[in-house]
């Protein structure tokens, strides 16, 4: 196999002999199942077709199918044909295969590449060069125009899976929080913009603290950080944030310290939820990261009521909240949220979460697991528990979720609040 080397390809010390070679005799090569990108070459070694994959075994095997003329198309079919062998790097995520294969497709631009889709369709990240740079989805058919009225410090792209792009985007933003409009300054702030603000910064998607001055040399510092991993260079990446973490240990700022340790964590356990789909299925149809969050409301026992809310792929989907009457008034939260549960989970039609949050602490993350425990289910949990005025204290349960999914776990509890105490409301004045 090849190794990343930052996003060069370097000499191939494995590669598949494809002359006169069947599906079958793939499997003699012991391809590996991770995520990678793949390289088919054909005479003199020259790339023909890149191409990224979940798995890279099942894959590139899928070349070699009775149906591949009605599933690739004649233009892929002569790629293949003319193919001598294959090359492959190995990823540590689907994502970051995906970086990797735009950032490989503009330094080669192979043939296969630029005919199996029109470069216009294709997705770019542009990132701008103002004071509070921007990061920008654009597609090829806009990207002209884009460059003509925007001055771009970086460019990356051509991302050829539409569908996936947007599920990556959605990732980075997670690990890389920024503008994609332009930064409204301080007195000059409608009150409706100053609203949006720091709703996107309570849930993650905007950089900065709500309702404080935005450091602007530390924003800049995210956007460099980004652009370093957009441009596959995550090794990297990680020695410099390392050293930074270090540098603010040394001078006692344990804050800033704790907050890059946290983000070296996400970096190296990147779960592409959003973005691991059965490549053989129909676009689109794949895993959606469903969220599903409860929250309970009473009145010192009398009116209990609790409900579910829904965020999925980053998004609250009020279209699946629900409203759950506590048959037995009783001041207790827990037993509350048991029933709660097990009544959600009585809908075997209802889709099935891949996270649950509950409001509160280590009783009710229990409660829960007891509960799905007993009705077989492996649904990782968390907790966000709560000081006297509501606020968030901290979000208890499985790190690597609480890492990855940290704004859109705060979504969801934020709504399973709001929708709570909406409908506590309702039944005491019904």
């Amino acid at each position: 196999m090849i190794t990343p080397n930052e996003g060069h390809v370097i000499a191939c010390p494995f590669c598949i002999m494809l002359a006169g070679m069947e599906r079958k005799d793939l499997k003699k090569d012991k391809l590996p199942d991770t995520p990678g990108v793949y390289f088919f070459r054909g005479a003199r070694r020259k790339i023909l077709y890149i191409g990224k994959a979940t798995s890279l075994r099942d894959r590139v095997r899928s070349y070699f199918s009775n149906d591949l003329l009605e599933t690739r198309g004649p233009r892929l079919v002569k790629v293949i044909n003319d193919t001598k062998s294959v090359d492959y790097i190995e990823t540590d995520s689907v994502l970051e295969a995906l970086i990797l294969e735009a950032n490989l497709i503009k330094r080669h631009q192979p043939e296969g590449n630029s005919l199996s889709k029109d470069d216009k369709s294709f997705n770019y990240i542009l990132i701008t060069k103002e004071e509070f740079p921007r990061v920008l989805s654009v597609r090829g058919k806009d990207l002209e125009s884009r460059l003509k009225e925007t001055e771009a410090k970086h460019l990356f792209g051509p991302f050829p899976h539409g569908l996936q792009f947007k599920a990556a985007m959605k990732i980075i933003r997670k690990l890389f929080p920024y503008f994609d409009t332009k930064h409204p300054v301080g007195s000059s702030m409608s009150a409706s913009q100053r609203k949006r603000l720091v709703f996107n910064q309570q849930i993650g998607v905007y950089p900065g603290e709500a309702n404080k001055e935005l450091n602007k040399k530390e924003y800049q510092r995210t956007i460099r950080h980004l652009a370093l991993f957009l441009s596959g260079k995550k090794g990297q990446l990680l020695k410099k944030l390392e050293s930074e973490m270090k540098s603010y240990a040394k001078h006692e700022e344990f804050e800033k310290a704790d907050k890059i340790k946290r983000q070296i964590f996400a970096l190296n356990h990147i779960q592409d939820v959003s973005l691991i789909k059965d490549e053989f299925k129909i676009p689109g149809a794949g895993i959606t990261f469903r969220i599903e969050a409860y929250d309970v409301a009473h009145t010192s026992g009398r009116e209990v009521v609790g409900v579910m809310t829904v965020v999925e792929d980053g998004e609250a989907k009020k279209s699946d909240y629900r409203k759950f009457k506590i048959k037995e008034d009783a001041n207790n939260d827990v037993a509350s949220l048991r029933e709660i549960l097990l009544r959600r989970f009585g809908h075997s039609e209802w889709p099935m979460p891949r996270l649950l949050v509950v409001d509160g602490g280590l009783a009710q993350v229990n409660a829960a697991k007891r509960v799905l425990e007993g009705l077989g289910y492996g649904i990782a949990i968390v907790g966000v528990t709560k000081d006297e005025r509501h606020r968030v204290k901290k979000i208890i349960g499985d790190r690597a979720y609480v890492a990855l999914c940290e704004s859109e776990i705060l979504l969801a509890n934020s709504e399973a609040h709001r929708f709570a105490i909406s409908y506590h409301r309702k039944r005491r004045n019904f």
